[in-house]
Parts: structure tokens; sequence; C-alpha cells
């Protein structure tokens, strides 16, 4: 049974927003398309004529249930920026002066929609998924309320910015992110030759080859010592 869309406005869901989100939202809004409209208990970015547009800028466990929910009866999109390139904006509290503005040393590029893949693999072969990933520069501005991480020395992010989007690649069924794994890789190979090979951490590697097997792309064919050791799937084409 098909879900009743309805369109009466709700702020639910809008608290809290950053700007990043928001900028997303204008930018892939189309005039007479509406925003925020509910669908059962949740609230929906974007509703066009054949497709609902959801922009997660991180954390895709949060919005695994929704996703569920969705699919069964209506095509989405689910948009998901990544920072290539990101400047630190320090404002003092008090002044409200910028204090210092320092371009961050991590630099992520598409590889890194591993972080968020490996919370819905089971849901990326299904055919009314379809994810839209975004590469950008953006400014973070950070707080000194001492109510932030220690890593950060208690200061809190306060907002993300939208500098300028770089690059966007969509991806409709979930073969298409084998592209993001080089053609000329040795196989069977394990999580550091990945690492190696990509120049990514490990960890990023092994959520890599975690979702790709969940998303029955890769399978285990043996191990190297104490590492697993992958291969393709031969029906992957």
């Amino acid at each position: 049974m098909t879900e009743v869309i309805n369109k009466s406005k709700n702020l639910v869901g809008t608290l809290n927003e950053s700007s990043l989100h928001r900028e997303l939202k204008e930018i892939y809004k189309n005039p007479g398309e509406e925003l925020e409209v509910k669908i059962g208990k949740y609230l929906i970015d974007i509703v066009k004529e054949n497709l609902l547009v959801e922009i997660q800028t991180k954390n895709f466990s949060a919005i695994r249930s929704k996703l569920e929910f969705l699919i069964q009866n209506h095509r989405v999109l689910l948009v998901h920026p990544i920072i290539r390139d990101k400047w630190i904006i320090s404002v003092d509290l008090k002044s409200n002066q910028v204090m210092r503005r320092n371009l961050s040393p991590k630099h992520c590029s598409f590889e890194n929609i591993f972080e968020e893949l490996i919370r819905i693999p089971h849901l990326i072969s299904h055919p009314n998924l379809i994810i839209e990933l975004v590469l950008i520069q953006a400014e973070e501005i950070r707080v000194n309320n001492g109510q932030g991480s220690w890593r950060r020395g208690g200061w809190s992010i306060q907002d993300i910015k939208l500098i300028k989007i770089l690059e966007r690649k969509v991806y409709s069924n979930s073969k298409q992110f084998l592209g993001l794994i080089p053609d000329d890789l040795n196989v069977p190979f394990t999580n550091r030759n990945l690492a190696n090979y990509l120049k990514k951490p490990i960890k990023l590697a092994g959520m890599t080859t975690y979702s790709l097997r969940k998303m029955g792309l890769i399978e285990v064919v043996g191990k190297k010592e104490r590492s697993l050791l992958f291969n393709f799937v031969k029906n992957r084409i």
C-alpha cells in the first residue's frame, strides 16, 4: 500500500540544521518543489514529482530506518557531501571575532563514502535507492565555549558552510561502487594492500571490504598470515 504524503509543513527535523544542509537543499530544489514534507512519521527534505530527496551530511545510521521505510514505496535520492578541503574558522565566543582560519590536514575523497556505506550495506542494492556523492570545499565554524570534544580542546563545532561544489557522482546500483577500487589492483588482496594502493588508512580499507562483501561484490578466498584475502566475485560485471 502506497503511503499518503502529508504536505502540511512541520518544522520538526529542521532544528539544528547546518548551513551546509540548507545550502544543498536550495541547490537540489527546483521551483515549485516542496521542502520538509511529511511521509508517514518522517520529514522529507525535498519532494519531486517521482523522487524523494534526502540530504545526509553524516552518520547514515541516523537515516537507516527512514530509508528502509521510504524505499518500500518511493524512489529515494540520498545526497551525501564529502569534504575534500575544509577550512577551520576559530571564532572567539565573547568578541565574535575570527581568531584564525586554518586548512585542515585531512582531505577526503569519494572513497571515504565507505565510512558511511558500512552502516547501510543491505540497502545499497535496492532498486529504489540512488546515492549521489558531492565532493565539496567547506568551512567549519568553531567556538571556544568549553563544551566541545577534548580532541578540539573544548572547542565546539557551531556550523559548517559550503564554499564550492567540486564534483558529483551518482550511484544507481551497488556494482558502480566497484569503480572506486583501482582496476589494476592485484588480486587476491588484503586490507593492507588496498590501503596502500588507495593511500588511505587501513581502517577505511577495512570498511570498504566489509561493505563490498555485504553487497555481494567481493568474497573471502583465503588468508595470508593473519590477514583475510579478498577477490571480486565472478559475476560482478
